[in-house]
């Protein structure tokens, strides 16, 4: 028997979150940058109060600032930009017992579409997995994308491409996951190597249906700890989930290496010792668990060094 767990209400297309009515007196959660960029005007929310400074790989001490800085009551959580800042909205809104309405503006985390936070606690990546984390609402505008720099595009891109493929593999995967894992890799792929980045946002959004719904594995359990050192998430799986694929032998290795190779990520380097880094990754049992083969603490150190040679 399987169940399947998705958010209330799910809206895709160009200009879907311009055209629509957001609820008055909602706190707004985002980041730095998001008033300069126009989205707020583009989106039109009106009679709200604003929190925009979530940063790159959030700590539980944001959720506590927001929610210590705010006492009044809102109608709603309105989460807007990338994983980060939903992944707070999706938090707060929990604790408040309100409305959540969750607005990607990068296509990878699928954060908009599942049950999972990820947030730091004393310095290390942890993520949360609730169903009262799901959307109320999400929206899925592929506007957003316009203007991205490439940068972005591409990590939040291989985040995806991570979450599909390792989740298809994934202990937890059944017939349906799987579905959508293989038809959000496809999606994604195609997108990429065609430069029709548009399509990410509907590729990143079915990642994050069947991901959210199964499990990934061990090559985000590995990500962490280059994630801890600062290495943005995308990049660090571009080159985790490759180690891990081949460790694997996932159908997708040789397909996710060449977007690797065509993103052209640069190398990275764990500076962390081996031996203490492993015996982080093997407390994440949530991923290392669900991968398809047993992973040992010999395998996880050769797994690191491959990594950073």
């Amino acid at each position: 028997m399987y169940t399947i767990k998705q958010p209330d209400q799910i809206i895709f297309g160009m200009n879907s979150s311009k055209k629509f009515t957001f609820p008055k007196n909602s706190l707004v959660i985002t980041s730095s940058g998001t008033k300069s960029r126009g989205w707020l005007n583009y989106l039109n929310i009106k009679n709200y109060e604003i929190f925009d400074l979530v940063e790159p790989n959030p700590s539980m001490e944001t959720v506590e600032k927001i929610l210590s800085k705010y006492n009044q009551t809102f109608s709603s959580v309105i989460g807007l930009g990338g994983g980060s800042s939903l992944d707070v909205a999706k938090f707060v809104s929990n604790k408040l017992k309100i409305k959540k309405i969750l607005i990607p503006t990068t296509f990878g985390s699928g954060s908009e579409v599942t049950k999972i936070s990820v947030l730091q606690i004393d310095g290390k990546k942890t993520s949360f997995h609730n169903d009262n984390l799901l959307a109320d609402v999400s929206i899925i505008d592929p506007y957003f994308i316009k203007n991205a720099p490439f940068e972005i595009i591409k990590n939040s891109a291989i985040d995806a491409c991570a979450q599909c493929t390792e989740a298809y593999d994934s202990k937890l995967a059944n017939p349906y996951t799987k579905f959508l894992c293989r038809k959000a890799f496809n999606i994604l792929e195609s997108a990429l190597l065609n430069k029709k980045y548009e399509e990410l946002a509907y590729g990143a959004m079915i990642s994050g249906l069947g991901f959210g719904n199964s499990s990934t594995t061990l090559g985000h359990a590995l990500s962490y700890v280059f994630s801890n050192e600062g290495v943005s998430h995308g990049h660090a799986l571009a080159f985790t989930t490759t180690a891990a694929h081949k460790f694997n032998n996932s159908e997708f290795y040789e397909r996710f290496k060449l977007l690797v190779k065509k993103l052209n990520f640069k190398p990275i380097k764990l500076d962390q010792d081996f031996n203490e880094a492993t015996k982080i990754i093997q407390l994440d049992r949530k991923h290392l668990d669900y991968n398809p083969k047993n992973v040992s603490k010999k395998d996880i150190m050769n797994l690191l060094s491959i990594i950073n040679t």
